[in-house]
């Protein structure tokens, strides 16, 4: 796992987000974007989040359990998924995530564990 556990970018006029070149192995798979538990967006790799996300958003006590389908929704609410763009490494995030996280140019990221945070800086 790189070494790298906070960036600072700026998205540029397409609303494009620069993943350090030391990070982009990471997301060969490609790269699931949702919404977070607060005003912030959740960035994985799609490995991780076929892997481990979606087993945990599946795992309830049956499907009439309220607190898994808040979760699913939550996380499944304006879920993207891309690939990075293999030149420059970049994503877009569509705007109706960078409203509900009050971004607007500037993004500050930080590892939490498997996924990244993305925030607006303080």
């Amino acid at each position: 796992m790189a070494s790298v556990d906070y960036f600072e970018r700026r998205l540029d006029d397409k609303r494009r987000l620069t993943i350090p070149a030391e990070l982009r192995e990471e997301f060969i798979s490609g790269v699931v974007l949702t919404r977070g538990f607060g005003s912030y967006l959740h960035l994985y790799p799609k490995a991780i989040w076929d892997g481990e996300v979606e087993t945990a958003l599946q795992d309830g006590s049956g499907i009439l359990d309220e607190k898994t389908a808040d979760v699913n929704v939550q996380f499944r609410r304006g879920k993207t998924e891309a690939e990075l763009d293999q030149k420059q490494g970049r994503i877009t995030i569509e705007q109706h995530l960078l409203d509900y996280a009050v971004l607007t140019r500037d993004i500050v990221a930080v590892r939490a564990g498997k996924y990244w945070r993305l925030m607006a800086p303080d």
